[in-house]
């Protein structure tokens, strides 16, 4: 019967046809990740076990890597691979997990789970010959979770490490649970406490120092911390060596409560003094698992249309997500957007040139990675091209403004094209929290740029301490009308700007 009804309408098929063969095109034009950002695979030598743990650019054009295997790898022709096949040396190997590097002066600077060591190849072969510990003023005992997290150096010259704890619920070794600085002389200052599982310590462009702690006792999910000297960072577990601080850090803060139903961190902080609060959440499934390093976008451009934000690794979702900073009331408070997908393992290590490059290194050891590959070092080109994004989502005392990477279709904007849902987590003891405290704020827009570049929302009621996870489903670009590339973002509220 099909068969009949086709002969006898053969107009109308045709006309379906030629209405076929003219979506195509435009369904197969739809936007995705790889029209923007491109990702080339750089392959370890053949027997080598590239975990990557940090990145550095050296001043000679090559690029090290230190592994969690305790090997550092320097890679000449990194930029061009595969025009010019990357070539791997070894510079360095049995250091003890190294998780951050950093050149300064003619030095490579490592920072290995006891020490930071510096280390320079005197003779020119390739391989580092002189090694001089610079501070080891911290405790390890052998437990597994007692990483040690290296920024490279700040404004000031010093480079920041922060530790993880012993487990998750101790602080069995010196300092463990704090962030310490190291000066020019090599001398340790301790900075900040509350610190529970860190994945990666960096900055934001304007230099203030960032780490990454992971969801865990004290931490109802993952978020992005402002390690501000003299802070404590919400976990108390490594209060108990303030007295070996020497005052350096402050006077030790009041102990959160320890209660069966625990509390909120906005409520807390009004008890705790020196308790900064996260600045981005990092919600637990929804961005990701396990955040890491944090690297600023210094790249003026050349990497896309982000420069002046953040990129954090994910090593669980093999990914890298973009945050968007900002300070309200004396606090850092922000968004955080998905961003790069796709990776061959468990993204630790990011690092971006000011040309707009992005190596990445990582490792699925201890916790899975999306991946699936054991290990990857990878890199990152823009094509040119600009993808339809949320470029920033700021606060305003009633709703969010948010600027965009292209203008918008006006018609697009209307109420229906946004929805928003709002909450928090338990600031407990116990390991994680779900999400609690739902609010299910009414969004409307306010009002649309005349250039389409931004708009404004008004949302009844801003909540402070939550996280408002906004959805864009609806907008379109004005030339072509395609849709956001990532249409979700999650700002937390901190404070309402006045």
């Amino acid at each position: 019967m099909t068969q009949s009804c086709y002969h006898s309408h053969p107009t109308l098929f045709g006309l379906v046809l030629a209405t076929i063969a003219l979506l195509s095109p435009a369904m197969a034009e739809e936007p995705k990740q790889s029209d923007y950002y491109t990702i080339t695979s750089i392959p370890a030598p053949k027997g080598a076990v590239v975990e990557g743990g940090a990145i550095e650019l050296l001043p000679d054009g090559k690029v090290a890597v230190c592994t969690r295997r305790g090997q550092i790898w320097t890679i000449e022709n990194a930029f061009s691979h595969p025009e010019k096949p990357a070539k791997w040396t070894l510079f360095a190997e049995y250091l003890h997990e190294p998780l951050g590097l950093a050149w300064k002066d003619g030095w490579l600077y490592a920072v290995q789970r006891p020490e930071v060591t510096r280390m320079k190849d005197e003779d020119g072969d390739g391989r580092a010959d002189v090694f001089e510990t610079v501070n080891d003023d911290w405790g390890i005992n052998g437990n597994y979770h007692e990483y040690t997290f290296g920024s490279r150096f700040d404004k000031d010259g010093y480079l920041w490490t922060t530790l993880c704890l012993t487990g998750s619920f101790t602080a069995d070794s010196l300092f463990r649970g704090w962030i310490l600085r190291i000066n020019e002389k090599g001398e340790m200052i301790p900075t900040a406490s509350g610190v529970r599982s860190p994945g990666g310590i960096g900055f934001n462009p304007e230099g203030d120092v960032f780490y990454t702690d992971n969801q865990g006792a004290w931490n109802g999910s993952s978020s992005l911390k402002w390690a501000r000297p003299g802070s404590f960072q919400g976990n108390p577990n490594g209060n108990i060596w303030y007295e070996y601080a020497e005052a350096k850090a402050g006077d030790r803060p009041v102990d959160p409560p320890y209660t069966e139903e625990g509390s909120r961190m906005v409520t807390e902080r009004e008890k705790i003094e020196q308790l900064v609060p996260p600045a981005v959440v990092l919600p637990h499934a929804k961005v990701g698992n396990s955040p890491t390093v944090i690297e600023p976008d210094l790249s003026d451009g050349k990497f896309g249309p982000f420069a002046g934000q953040v990129f954090v690794g994910e090593q669980t979702h093999s990914k890298i997500n973009r945050v968007f900073l900002e300070k309200v009331n004396g606090l850092y408070q922000g968004a955080v957007f998905h961003f790069l997908e796709g990776f061959e393992s468990g993204n630790i290590a990011v690092r971006l040139s000011e040309d707009g490059v992005l190596f990445t290194s990582g490792s699925n050891r201890g916790w899975g990675a999306r991946g699936g590959k054991n290990f990857n070092f990878e890199r990152v080109n823009w094509t040119g091209k600009v993808p339809f994004e949320i470029r920033e989502m700021r606060a305003l005392p009633d709703g969010f403004e948010l600027t965009f990477t292209k203008p918008l279709d006006k018609t697009s904007a209307v109420d229906p094209s946004f929805s928003m849902k709002a909450y928090t987590y338990i600031y407990q003891k116990a390991y994680g929290s779900p999400e609690v405290d739902p609010v299910d704020p009414k969004v409307t827009v306010a009002s649309v740029a005349e250039d389409g570049m931004s708009l404004k929302l008004n949302v009844e009621p801003m909540t402070k301490g939550h996280v408002h996870e906004l959805s864009a489903n609806g907008l379109k670009t004005s030339d072509g009308g395609h849709g956001l590339l990532h249409k979700e973002a999650y700002y937390t509220l901190n404070e309402i700007p006045k």
